[in-house]
């Protein structure tokens, strides 16, 4: 499973921008849909809010898709 760092330059971004911006879904208008139908951890937990904040050294799983730690 791949690992991959995504670098901010803001103290937080929200977990839909995170999709966004690694092209895991094409438009913002796509999360929604996609935590709904996909597993979706961050630290450990089930994570469903597209507008969940994310900071540096948080943990992203996604299931068949890989692993995204947010840096700064």
């Amino acid at each position: 499973m791949m690992i991959r760092e995504v670098k901010i330059s803001t103290e937080t971004i929200t977990l839909g921008q995170l999709l966004k911006l690694t092209n895991v879904i094409e438009t913002g208008g796509m999360a929604k849909w996609f935590l709904q139908t996909h597993e979706v951890l961050v630290n450990g937990e089930l994570e469903q809010r597209r507008g969940r904040k994310l900071k540096p050294e948080d943990v992203v799983e996604i299931r068949d898709i890989g692993t995204f730690i947010v840096r700064s």
